[in-house]
């Protein structure tokens, strides 16, 4: 009885251990992670490396996974590129494995992580920032290898009542069996990392042989899919999407993994022979998720097809999708937001591109309210939920240019309604000239980032605020010569107000812009010159 509570005792430090240091590890290395994820993931192949990279480092590919997800929902990642995540997301999470073999087994540091768990714990306790952070990460870390000696420990009995005879048989019937049993193992846990150091534990006290053991594996891989399915119920499309795409892959790659461990199964046990058991376990874990993402890889976008017949997008221009479930990570849910403000400015920037524009067009204007006001209202509605701790300025002030940005967004959305003024601006060729340049940098062809529009704008926003002041003067005077009416001289000067606060509006939208990017870790634009038309 008291080798069972021992076991279980093992287990529960080990995932509470896994729960604390992939929290601390995630908040310690949010923005870069969300930077690699949302900036380097160019390409499939791309989106191998930052995913398995991600989850090396943060040891939790269901973290990952979440993350790609709000990042497809909210435009940042195409869905063929969030596929390389996934495939990258099962090849980090093979790294705990080779801790737990080759720190955990080989060096024994349980007796040493006991007390290094005190100064952790206490590091933890009386500091903040950083030190605190790190402090979190050290006591999941020392935890984790106390759980292991805890389950070596419970389990160092498991060969005398886990016998040949008590177990399913080495051939494919058995497999298959033994396939089921991991994946159970891994839904109930919750946890495939330590779904693999229980089996480890069992491999190492002989009471589970390599085989069989190879096939709990394969099942715990496939196991790991049925959290992201079970929180994609209710999710959004996006969330679907990658959820299904993880288990088809997942599945795929159990169809190769077994065929693959009937061939290798004789060199296997001899590797095992020299370099241990664990190391052979592991090492075939790594094998066979990196040969299913090479398989996978080339029909990426083939696989996103298939994915997308099976579970249809919305599609069309639809706003982006807030995943709530981002919400965790300020960071991220802050990434998704500025996903929307730039979907909504680029409907909103479109919208007067072609009223102003040659063809004077307000139908896009006209269904601005509410198709996209809606979704400004839900995005504040998102970011009233995001909280963002005192001790991360960077991310506070990128908070404030977000909400800024989404009060312009709602100020240009209530200025449409005054489109009457375009007639009055396109009368006179003073004023049609700045509206058609500001139409055209406006224009959804020129294909400029909001901040290189908001550059564009400041360049020219002086000399266009002059030319004004001066037909404004020339208005006044003609009106006290009898030239204009009075009617007339009010409409020209309501008009040129109303462009000059659009303009000043789409210019402190690309300035804000900016600075979220430079705050959230987007990286600088790279300015291409002044290309817009002479006035």
């Amino acid at each position: 009885m008291s080798e069972t509570l021992s076991a279980l005792g093992g287990i529960g430090l080990f995932l509470l251990g896994m729960k604390i240091m992939t929290e601390a590890l995630r908040e310690a290395a949010g923005a870069n992670l969300r930077h690699l994820l949302a900036r380097f993931t160019t390409t499939p192949l791309r989106g191998v490396a930052s995913g398995a990279i991600t989850t090396a480092l943060i040891q939790s590919s269901s973290a990952t996974t979440v993350m790609t997800v709000g990042f497809v929902g909210a435009g940042l990642l195409s869905f063929p590129h969030a596929l390389g995540v996934i495939y990258g997301a099962n090849i980090g999470t093979t790294i705990t494995g080779w801790i737990v073999s080759l720190v955990g087994f080989k060096l024994k540091l349980g007796a040493v992580a006991m007390g290094l768990l005190f100064l952790a714990s206490l590091t933890m306790l009386l500091s903040q920032g950083r030190a605190a952070r790190l402090g979190r990460i050290a006591a999941g870390f020392c935890l984790l290898f106390i759980g292991l000696d805890l389950m070596q420990e419970g389990m160092s009995g498991a060969a005398d009542w886990i016998t040949p005879e008590r177990m399913p048989g080495t051939g494919i019937t058995g497999m298959l069996a033994m396939a089921a049993l991991g994946l159970a193992i891994t839904v109930v846990m919750q946890s495939s990392s330590a779904a693999i150091a229980v089996v480890l534990v069992l491999l190492g006290s002989g009471a589970l042989p390599l085989i069989q053991a190879a096939a709990a594996v394969i099942g715990m891989n496939l196991g790991t899919t049925f959290t992201a399915l079970i929180a994609a119920i209710g999710g959004s499309r996006s969330m679907q999407q990658t959820s299904i795409a993880n288990l088809l892959f997942n599945l795929g790659t159990m169809v190769i993994a077994f065929p693959m461990l009937l061939v290798i199964a004789n060199p296997l046990e001899a590797l095992a022979a020299r370099t241990g058991v664990d190391t052979a376990l592991v090492l075939f874990h790594t094998g066979f998720n990196l040969i299913g993402t090479l398989a996978f890889l080339p029909v990426t976008h083939r696989f996103a097809a298939l994915v997308a017949k099976l579970r249809p997008d919305l599609g069309g221009h639809a706003a982006p999708e807030l995943d709530r479930r981002l919400l965790s990570d300020e960071g991220a849910a802050m990434q998704v937001a500025h996903g929307t403000v730039t979907w909504a400015a680029r409907e909103i920037f479109a919208a007067y591109a072609l009223a102003l524009g040659p063809k004077g067009d307000l139908r896009r204007l006209s269904t601005l309210d509410p198709r996209v006001k809606m979704a400004l209202v839900d995005l504040r509605d998102y970011m009233a939920q995001i909280s963002v701790p005192r001790d991360k300025p960077a991310e506070a002030a990128a908070f404030a240019a977000l909400m800024h940005q989404a009060d312009h967004l709602v100020r240009l959305i209530d200025q449409a309604r005054h489109h009457a003024f375009i007639p009055v601006l396109n009368h006179d060729a003073i004023t049609r000239r700045p509206a058609k340049w500001f139409a055209a940098c406006l224009s959804p062809d020129r294909a400029m980032e909001l901040t290189e529009i908001g550059q564009h704008i400041a360049r020219m926003s002086d000399l266009v605020k002059r030319r004004f002041a001066q037909h404004r003067r020339g208005l006044l005077l003609g009106e006290h010569a009898g030239i204009y009416s009075v009617q007339d001289t009010f409409q020209a000067t309501d008009a040129m107000r109303w462009l000059t606060r659009i303009m000043h509006n789409v210019q402190r939208i690309g300035e804000y812009d900016q600075e979220v990017r430079d705050r959230l870790g987007h990286g600088d634009l790279v300015d291409t010159g002044d290309r817009s038309a002479r006035l």
